[in-house]
């Protein structure tokens, strides 16, 4: 069995990913429901704490459990699916099921733009929609993540990675700092701009060629698939590193969870609270870092010491939010935003090309999935982890205990998972070859 995206000869490659037209749609799919969704998730944020503080007159500590609620209630359905969406990115059309999932969130934008217009936002109402984002992104991240080695001759995946994590990381800091604004001007109006922009991303992903699912997966039992998909992860020492190393780290060192406490309660400019645009800005922050870094990375990706680069990147990542945690200056917090988010997109640029690049396209969407959703139980849990060790700590005790801890799993990665450091480039064989 050989990869549908084996390199072909140097002489018929394109000199850019961004060349290929499939490839271009899937860009612009990947930043616009990346745009819309960051903005919608930091003004919902936003909109929850500020109704638990206001309308529920909780204190900070308990408006800021209920962020942590927010998390887990988007990370739950993660669980469930996960698996299912694996086995079905394997089996489908990848294009079709990222379209129809994109859908789900174009829905959750209608409605929370009616919702906040007509002034009927409650709790339980933010945490069905959360619910259901979690939803849409477990089936999303292994479809979507699968389409572009099916696209992309393989030479050209490291820049094709690179240009794709700018796309996100651009949308990440055009969503949140765009819905801050518009939030400040309208509150519906970030909602209504989503829904637009999710509408884009559905048409541009079903402009794509078809992908039809790798062959063979028909013929083997959805169970089976989803077994051999976890032991395949879970026999590879360094795909098992790769994909642990993300969870740990993150879901302790998250510190974005906290934000809305930072931007209501905490960070102040002239005397007043940065409140819903001063959020808008720091939840950019992370992404403008990041985008940076990736627009270097598109140009010129890491070629050398990969893993033992990866490693410092994840450190990094921890130190600059312990030192976030620790700030009082918004300008000094703004630029510690920005490093966390330079760091982690080193870090995500190496560890997606290498597993991208290690795995069989018939085990992609599986292994995408299980890598998903450990970076979506970094992400989620780690907003969960966040809330509660905010109402035990204080917001900044939280954060900087993250921070630190960040640091500590690299360590004990870096001892218990040599084969990490020991990657030296990105050439590495498929296993089915």
């Amino acid at each position: 069995m050989t990869d549908s995206a084996a390199p072909r000869p140097s002489q018929d490659l394109p000199a850019s990913p961004l060349a290929i037209p499939d490839y271009r749609r899937y860009w612009l799919a990947r930043f616009t429901s990346v745009f819309a969704t960051s903005g919608m998730v930091v003004v919902l944020g936003y909109q929850l704490y500020d109704i638990a503080r206001g309308s529920y007159g909780m204190s900070i500590k308990a408006a800021a459990f209920q962020l942590g609620v927010l998390g887990l209630v988007q990370f739950l359905p993660q669980i469930l699916f996960a698996p299912i969406a694996g086995v079905i990115a394997d089996r489908f059309d990848r294009r079709n099921v990222t379209a129809l999932a994109t859908m789900i969130d174009l829905v959750i934008a209608l409605v929370l733009t009616a919702a906040t217009a007509l002034g009927a936002l409650n709790l339980p109402l933010l945490f069905a929609l959360g619910a259901l984002h979690g939803t849409a992104r477990s089936f999303i991240g292994p479809a979507q993540s699968s389409i572009a080695p099916n696209i992309v001759p393989a030479a050209l995946m490291p820049r094709a990675i690179a240009i794709s994590s700018m796309a996100w990381q651009t949308g990440a800091v055009s969503g949140p700092a765009l819905a801050g604004i518009l939030f400040a001007v309208m509150p519906s109006l970030p909602y209504a701009l989503s829904s637009v922009l999710l509408a884009i991303a559905t048409i541009s992903i079903f402009r794509i060629r078809p992908v039809p699912p790798p062959p063979g997966n028909a013929d083997t039992h959805p169970l089976r698939q989803i077994v051999e998909g976890m032991t395949y992860v879970g026999s590879d020492r360094f795909l098992l590193g790769c994909v642990t190393l993300d969870l740990f780290a993150v879901l302790l060192g998250g510190a974005t969870a906290l934000l809305p406490v930072y931007a209501r309660d905490i960070l102040t400019w002239h005397g007043q609270p940065v409140g819903s645009y001063g959020l808008g800005i720091m939840r950019a922050m992370p992404s403008l870092g990041a985008a940076a870094v990736g627009l270097v990375l598109a140009r010129r990706p890491i070629e050398r010491e990969v893993g033992a680069k990866m490693l410092l990147a994840v450190a990094a990542y921890g130190i600059a939010t312990a030192a976030f945690g620790l700030s009082r200056d918004f300008i000094l917090s703004l630029g510690l935003l920005a490093a966390l988010g330079a760091a982690d997109m080193i870090s995500v640029f190496i560890r997606n090309a290498l597993v991208q690049l290690h795995v069989p396209d018939a085990l992609r969407g599986r292994v995408s999935a299980i890598s998903g959703l450990a970076i979506s139980a970094s992400n989620e849990l780690g907003e969960m982890e966040s809330g509660l060790a905010a109402a035990l700590l204080g917001a900044t005790g939280a954060v900087v205990f993250g921070g630190v801890g960040a640091v500590v799993v690299t360590v004990l990665w870096t001892i218990g998972f040599p084969e990490l450091r020991r990657v030296r480039t990105f050439a590495v064989r498929y296993a089915d070859e």
